[in-house]
């Protein structure tokens, strides 16, 4: 029962999140545009291409915005707040010094229930933001590898990461948008044959294009996300010393690809895998892998020293 609650929820906030998109495109479009001398409503081009800006911008932004309340409701969860035990104390601890360190207001801290042992962050900005550990980790982390997975972390916020992503996501949604309409477009006139194109045919076409540059657009945001978990890995390293980061990346690799639990959710896609130290490493040699392999993430943290 809980769970098709949870589908509801779901379904309901996104069907609120369409309408709010479609209802402040046409503002933007039929109202707020001309009053600075600005008229798309003629232009077929130019008004897809401001559909396209809102959906794609406004789509990633509100999964920011709201990432940390589905973060919270996608796991069991508690928030640290008074440390009752050694390993809450520390965890508590470390993230409100990196917090001081990267000068940055301290993120809720959360552990989730989970013999997995992962950790993620997650937040609309640098000092609106969480971190989460799972129990595994907190268990079978030593001390300093697990100040070194907070550190890492910590250097998403500290860095910026989810908003340069949400960007990028934004853009590549307006990118896949905007081209699947104008290809759709070329497409259905074709077929058409000189008469009035079918409207069916055309978003029929256009939904299959849609899908066909997702994939495409898929590859540049995980790139990215790529070159973004170096960068953590270096932020962990130059806070608490590569050592500790290269042995908790190993101590994690051994244990996940030893989990049943692992093994199975590599088979699937996990909505917070780009947030997350450890994340599969994704088909065809990576190309929409999250994560470096570790191998070459322990590569990179030595050759630093």
């Amino acid at each position: 029962m809980k769970s098709f609650k949870g589908i509801g929820m779901l379904i309901i906030v996104n069907i609120l999140i369409m309408v709010t998109l479609i209802i402040s495109a046409n503002v933007l479009i039929y109202y707020i545009l001309p009053m600075f001398g600005i008229d798309v409503t003629g232009s077929f081009e130019a008004r897809q291409l401001t559909f396209a800006a809102v959906f794609g911008f406004g789509g990633a932004f509100i999964a920011l915005w709201t990432s940390k309340w589905w973060a919270k409701r996608g796991n069991k969860m508690q928030q640290v707040i008074n440390p009752s035990t050694a390993k809450e104390k520390l965890v508590y601890e470390t993230v409100e010094a990196l917090a001081q360190r990267a000068g940055i207001k301290m993120p809720e801290v959360w552990v989730y229930w989970d013999d997995v042992p992962n950790a993620f962050a997650t937040g609309p900005s640098r000092n609106n933001s969480m971190v989460a550990v799972s129990s595994g980790l907190a268990t079978n982390l030593t001390d300093a590898e697990l100040k070194a997975v907070l550190a890492h972390e910590v250097g998403h916020i500290a860095n910026g990461d989810m908003v340069a992503t949400t960007l990028l996501q934004g853009l590549m949604n307006t990118v896949v948008y905007f081209v699947a309409s104008m290809l759709a477009r070329l497409i259905a006139s074709a077929i058409a044959r000189g008469e009035q194109p079918s409207h069916m045919v055309y978003m029929v076409v256009s939904i299959v294009l849609q899908i066909m540059l997702s994939f495409l657009a898929a590859i540049v945001v995980c790139a990215y996300s790529r070159k973004r978990e170096y960068k953590a890995d270096a932020y962990a390293a130059d806070a608490l010393g590569a050592e500790s980061m290269i042995s908790a990346l190993q101590k994690i690799d051994t244990m996940s690809r030893q989990s049943v639990e692992w093994q199975e959710r590599e088979s699937r896609e996990d909505a917070l895998a780009t947030m997350k130290i450890y994340a599969a490493h994704g088909g065809i040699k990576g190309l929409f892998a999250t994560h470096p392999p570790i191998e070459d993430r322990i590569a990179a943290l030595r050759n630093r020293r």
